[in-house]
């Protein structure tokens, strides 16, 4: 059976008609319909090329189905190239419908291109990766101090589909169905956090919102492990390495020196700092043993202080053993030479 293109014959003689020299590229994206009403073929979204293209803009209803035919910027879609848009798929998975020149259809099929190639690099892929975690962890900690119970199952489910976003670039896939099925998708990736699709499940049921939160941020521990494990296997780099703790050398010292002069309220305060830049570099370069501030008490800077000096030393001899030579001198007199 052929398909109904009544609308979308609709829509192209509309801009052909009125807006000619107003839109470069009309659009048909239908990976988020319903299998029910994919039988016609339709519209979904314009490139403007003037402002003028602002009266194109329509959204409709027939027979209890919605229609929005809206306009997308080029500056939009090229941040779905790079990977920075949630929908993804509008760029993936769309088809021209009309296009003003060849210049415009060529622009948009080279961002396809370019979003297919950032598709294919891993390093890149889990830099979005931690992007969407972070939104994720975000919204937990506004989830933390909410106490209405749709506010916290509204939460919940972003949560579980940002994570679930997190954890396909990973993969370097997307969601082409956004957040349609996204379960059974993730069970035909290959790296997932073992457990991470049961928790997805319990979340969605778990009908008491403070054991929803717990869920919610178990999930955020998997994703976060996930990406923390690839950081470690692929992206260590101890010439950079170096040159960080070339610079962070100096956050040690002052730790040191209010160990020395027993002030534990700056010792605590600088080693803030540098804990969370071991925690970031050592995940990079597969350093584990980073923890610094368990062995903190107000009573015992000694033992803080030599904690501090074992994490720098992991440091000093990761470097080292992976054959590079830290630019370090004895003496101003010594650099000089």
């Amino acid at each position: 059976m052929k398909p109904d293109t009544r609308l979308a014959d609709w829509a192209i003689k509309t801009v052909e008609t009125d807006y000619a020299d107003d839109v470069c590229l009309l659009l048909e994206h239908n990976s988020l319909r319903l299998d029910r009403d994919m039988a016609e073929r339709s519209f979904s979204f314009y490139i403007p090329a003037t402002n003028r293209a602002n009266g194109l803009a329509r959204t409709f209803i027939i027979d209890g189905i919605g229609y929005d035919l809206f306009p997308m910027s080029w500056e939009r879609i090229e941040g779905m190239a790079d990977v920075k848009d949630y929908n993804t798929t509008c760029l993936a998975n769309a088809e021209i419908l009309w296009a003003r020149s060849d210049e415009d259809r060529q622009r948009f099929l080279s961002l396809q291109a370019r979003l297919a190639a950032n598709l294919q690099n891993p390093a890149y892929m889990r830099e979005r990766a931690a992007k969407w975690l972070e939104y994720a962890k975000d919204i937990f900690t506004d989830t933390l101090f909410e106490e209405r119970t749709y506010k916290v199952r509204e939460n919940a489910g972003h949560i579980c589909d940002l994570l679930s976003i997190a954890v396909a670039f990973m993969n370097t896939r997307y969601f082409k169905h956004g957040q349609t099925n996204q379960l059974q998708e993730l069970e035909k990736m290959q790296n997932v956090p073992p457990g991470f699709i049961q928790l997805y499940r319990d979340i969605i049921a778990e009908p008491c919102p403070d054991l929803q939160k717990q869920l919610c941020h178990r999930m955020i521990s998997l994703t976060k492990e996930l990406l923390e494990t690839k950081t470690e296997t692929s992206r260590a780099d101890f010439t950079e390495l170096a040159v960080w703790y070339q610079e962070l050398c100096y956050t040690w010292r002052r730790v040191y020196h209010w160990c020395d002069a027993n002030d534990h309220v700056n010792a605590y305060v600088w080693c803030c700092m540098l804990q969370n830049e071991v925690d970031e570099w050592g995940a990079k370069n597969g350093i584990t043993d980073t923890d610094i501030m368990s062995s903190f008490s107000a009573n015992d800077l000694f033992t803080f202080r030599k904690r501090a000096e074992i994490v720098e030393q992991n440091f000093r001899r990761a470097i080292a053993e992976n054959g590079v030579k830290l630019d370090e001198y004895g003496s101003i007199e010594e650099f000089l030479k």
